[in-house]
């Protein structure tokens, strides 16, 4: 365990206006290869709504459900309320959140590629699972193994993107995950949609080709640079002041190496990262990688794409009307994306969490009070109001899409310290898939039970997460990772959380901001 005082910092003072480098074709082709990664776990995520709605799959595997959604006399509410169709989706989160914690030693003892490369190969084992399955246990040891891969690939993949990304472009390059994942959910809705009616194994083409995205990361994975930061941490510096050079396409890193070198030193005394994190001096780190992912799933997002279809219905679309609501609002949070990456580095991360939150909280609301006012268990909406309500879940789905969406996995990616940041990547994979199960195996059951109410209690969330980031989460655009300990020590709650600790060259704990440009640390 470190030491007290400077030793336990790791960086001592900034550097940042030193450092040196551009964006190099390495750092670009390195970071679309790692982006892989989110596409394969968009593509999951999006190809089982579809494969839920085929009715082959349905009187194969869920015969229940499958009378249930074709009788005309069922609850608009209650037609999917079955825990074995939630046990489903379900069960590919908790297997990520298991694997998750076993991913953390793994990423600091081998490398970032190498959680890449398992993730890649459980992947391949899941879909090839899928796409032979006979029976429900081969089918949820299927999608198990994609859990598995989840864990490792989003353990792995948004450390070594905000590891590899020079710091003025981190958080673009970092939402490469996130336009990644909304990308394989738009192509998993686009190829549900060509698959529906190839009767009786269109469902099994969706789930196979699941296999593509996963070779594409497991080579890609392989054939990747390690990243400087993992390098120095094992002992290789000659071998990570190499690729440093390589990526930054400039000799002149010393003030980068410098920073990677003293934040390795801390690191390499760690025994224990997860013991350590729980330290006062990471709690604010802490509370982020438990609140950001945690947040990220209670806005909401999933319950609004599972609805989008009976909303869909009511507007005429037919048999067609999940797969035509799943493309329509993927296809609006992959573009959606498109609008943060360009502008997360120049209006910065809080700007866009509130601004979002906002959004987002007025369109829950509406949706409730038309749906509460005009929609029944057993009565559909007129044209006018479902085309109103289609828009507004557009808008929903878009404000989450450049807000937190890809911010809420940039944010906990970028702010820990070198000695435990896979621990604290793990502990943020880990929350995430902890309550994006809790919400896919209980939210069939809470749409029957809340039925417009549920969109009320989503826009609640919104409303305290918003807050949150309101108060308690510095800026931190264009703060170089290494120097991101630096921050909290500025800002006016946590200062006064974490503990009294010297700095260098004027950094009090307790300055409230010392030298650096305090509008950037708000």
């Amino acid at each position: 365990m470190a030491g007290g005082g400077m030793a336990a910092l790791g960086v001592k003072k900034e550097r940042a206006a030193e450092y040196k480098g551009r964006m190099t074709w390495a750092v670009a082709m390195a970071c679309l290869v790692a982006a892989v990664g989110g596409s394969i776990f968009g593509y999951d995520i999006g190809i089982s709504g579809g494969v839920t709605s085929m009715d082959p799959f349905l009187e194969k595997f869920f015969p229940v459900v499958f009378r249930r959604k074709n009788s005309g006399h069922q609850n608009n509410y209650c037609k999917y309320d079955n825990q074995g169709l939630s046990a489903f989706t379900s069960s590919l989160y908790l297997a990520g959140l298991v694997s998750s914690l076993f991913a953390s030693p793994v990423t600091r003892n081998y490398g970032r590629r190498a959680s890449i490369v398992c993730g890649g190969i459980s992947f391949l084992i899941g879909a090839i699972l899928n796409v032979a399955a006979v029976n429900l246990a081969m089918l949820i040891l299927g999608r198990i193994m994609l859990g598995v891969g989840i864990g490792f690939g989003n353990q792995g993949v948004p450390l070594y993107l905000s590891e590899m990304a020079p710091a003025h472009l981190r958080g673009a390059l970092n939402m490469m995950f996130q336009l990644a994942t909304t990308l394989g959910i738009f192509t998993a809705n686009m190829i549900n949609y060509g698959t529906q009616n190839i009767n009786p194994w269109g469902w099994r083409l969706s789930l196979g080709l699941a296999a593509v995205p996963a070779l594409l990361m497991t080579v890609g994975g392989l054939m990747l640079p390690e990243t400087p930061n993992s390098l120095i941490e094992r002992g290789r510096s000659e071998e990570g002041r190499r690729v440093l050079e390589r990526i930054r396409g400039t000799a002149d890193v010393d003030a980068e190496f410098m920073d990677m070198t003293e934040a390795s030193e801390l690191a390499n005394t760690i025994e224990n990262p997860f013991r350590n994190i729980l330290e006062r001096r990471n709690r604010p780190q802490l509370v982020m990688a438990v609140c950001m992912p945690a947040f990220q799933i209670l806005t909401g997002i999933n319950s609004i794409l599972f609805y989008a279809p009976v909303l869909f219905q009511t507007m005429g679309f037919g048999a067609d009307a999940s797969l035509y609501s799943s493309v329509i609002t993927g296809a609006v949070l992959c573009l959606s994306t498109l609008i943060s990456i360009g502008t997360v580095d120049r209006l910065g991360r809080r700007k866009l969490l509130i601004s979002g939150g906002i959004q987002m909280i007025v369109c829950q609301v509406i949706v409730a009070v038309i749906l509460g006012v005009k929609f029944g268990t057993d009565k559909q909406l007129s044209r006018s109001y479902s085309i109103a309500v289609v828009l507004v879940i557009c808008l929903f789905v878009m404000a989450f899409g450049w807000s937190w969406g890809p911010l809420g996995w940039t944010v906990p990616s970028e702010i820990f310290p070198l000695e435990t940041r896979s621990a604290g990547q793990s502990i943020t994979v880990a929350v995430n898939l902890f309550f994006t199960f809790v919400i896919a195996q209980a939210f069939l059951s809470l749409l029957c039970a809340l039925k417009f109410g549920i969109f009320l209690f989503f826009a609640g969330w919104i409303t305290v997460m918003t807050v949150f980031v309101y108060i308690f989460l510095p800026e931190t655009k264009g703060v170089p990772i290494e120097e991101m300990v630096l921050l909290w020590r500025k800002h006016w709650f946590w200062k006064k959380v974490m503990p009294d600790m010297p700095l260098e060259d004027g950094w009090g704990a307790g300055d409230g901001g010392g030298r650096a440009d305090d509008k950037n640390h708000s």
